[in-house]
């Protein structure tokens, strides 16, 4: 059966969830206090840049099974179910903020109070939030409503940026927090349409959900540092990363995904999952080895690969440098926490130029640095007269470029591969100073 759902927040879960939820047939109210946002996506426009997403969004907008509005009443009013789709970001110390998420249900509480609402909603939080975030949520609830049956759920999501549309329609599982029943069969039910495969539907209590999603995380951010830490070694005794990637990805217990050696991490999650994570263990006098070092290793492969450039020429003042790739990782518009403006910053601090490219992150990059750079809508005139070209993040566009556009472009034949895209004889071969990651 279809169902009336809210998703409070359009961010990149918000809008992604509420899309691909009102593509199997339920009617969903997205809520967002961004008037702008709203009326663009109005008239079909998405937020950010997902593969997939604008067609569907349109497509479900004009069949009316998508409603956009700024009023959260109506949306509460009409709905059973609320997801809340809202920001955590990290504090000063490490810490996820919770205010979004705590002050949207007080609001939600008090719109059930005022208008004499039942008291049966199903309070689902598919933010990504420190274990107990559940009970601060119920307990908003009940000290408002009194006695009720709110049910407040945890329900992490598991999307990969560039993919996700593909993983909300096809998890790979779907993992819900609660020890109710009624909750588990609504859930079950709205999440059969996705799980057709057989991919798993999985139930947990809250604090294990809430849980799940940082191990997660954390676990993938491990394998980028530990490969990235091991690079460092095989740079030092003249080992090729590349070739020890191979050894190891074909073990099934290892895999092949997430041990690609480069800049580190970036993005809306896995930085601010691991701080998050450390900071609650360290609450509860829980040191986590492991995902301490994790951060630590990620923190300083910024500086490894600065370091390079910095030994080559010695001082940067005046020199001009080509940065491709702006967004965190590939097929996204998203710039947050990405290693290429951590490199861009030591560039500025040190006195030199930088003109950029980025096949969709350009106009998010401007927000940040304004004229403090250049900006460039080609891949070869941006490197006009630069000193060396830093490859950043691994777009499809910058794998098999013209080199000898390249060379003849460049004022020197230099690149700093921090995504190991090429093949070091073959740069060789042509005539480039290349330095890889961790290749000899």
């Amino acid at each position: 059966m279809s169902h009336k759902i809210s998703v409070i927040g359009t961010g990149y879960v918000g809008i992604v969830s509420g899309t691909t939820f009102a593509a199997q047939g339920n009617t969903v109210y997205c809520v967002d206090i961004d008037i702008e946002k709203i009326e663009k996506l109005k008239k079909g426009i998405s937020p950010i840049f997902e593969p997939g997403l604008d067609w569907l969004l349109k497509k479900n907008y004009e069949e009316n099974r998508l409603i956009f509005t700024t009023d959260i009443s109506e949306a509460v009013r009409n709905t059973q179910v609320i997801f809340l789709c809202l920001p955590t970001p990290p504090n000063e110390d490490g810490s996820a903020d919770l205010q979004h998420v705590l002050n949207v249900s007080e609001q939600i509480a008090k719109i059930i109070k005022d208008q004499n609402l039942p008291k049966d909603k199903i309070i689902v939080d598919k933010s990504t939030v420190p274990v107990g975030t559940g009970e601060k949520v119920k307990a908003i609830f009940d000290n408002i409503l009194g006695k009720n049956d709110i049910e407040v759920v945890s329900n992490p999501e598991f999307l990969r940026e560039g993919f996700a549309i593909e993983d909300a329609l096809k998890p790979e599982r779907v993992v819900v927090g609660t020890n109710s029943d009624r909750v588990k069969e609504i859930m079950k039910d709205i999440y059969e349409p996705f799980l057709r495969s057989g991919n798993p539907l999985i139930f947990m209590d809250v604090k294990s959900a809430e849980l799940t999603k940082y191990a997660a995380n954390a676990f993938l951010a491990t394998k980028i540092s530990f490969m990235n830490d091991l690079a460092r070694y095989c740079e030092t005794i003249g080992a090729d990363i590349e070739l020890v990637r191979l050894g190891i990805g074909s073990d099934s217990r290892i895999g092949k995904r997430f041990i690609f050696p480069g800049v580190g991490y970036g993005g809306s999650c896995f930085p601010k999952d691991v701080k998050a994570l450390i900071h609650s263990s360290n609450e509860v006098g829980i040191h986590l080895e492991i995902v301490n070092a994790t951060e630590r290793v990620n923190a300083s492969q910024i500086e490894f690969y600065f370091s390079k450039i910095l030994k080559r020429f010695q001082n940067l003042s005046n020199l001009k440098f080509a940065v491709w790739g702006l967004s965190f990782k590939p097929n996204t518009d998203d710039i947050r926490e990405s290693p290429s403006f951590k490199i861009i910053d030591k560039l500025l601090a040190n006195g030199a130029k930088v003109q950029a490219y980025d096949p969709e992150a350009i106009e998010n990059t401007k927000k940040i640095y304004g004229d403090k750079i250049s900006y460039y809508n080609d891949l070869y005139k941006v490197l006009d007269g630069v000193d060396a070209l830093l490859l950043i993040t691994e777009w499809s566009v910058f794998r098999r470029p013209d080199f000898g556009l390249i060379k003849n472009t460049l004022k020197n034949p230099i690149i700093f591969d921090g995504r190991n895209q090429y093949d070091p004889i073959e740069m060789k071969n042509l005539g480039f100073e290349y330095y890889p990651i961790g290749r000899p």
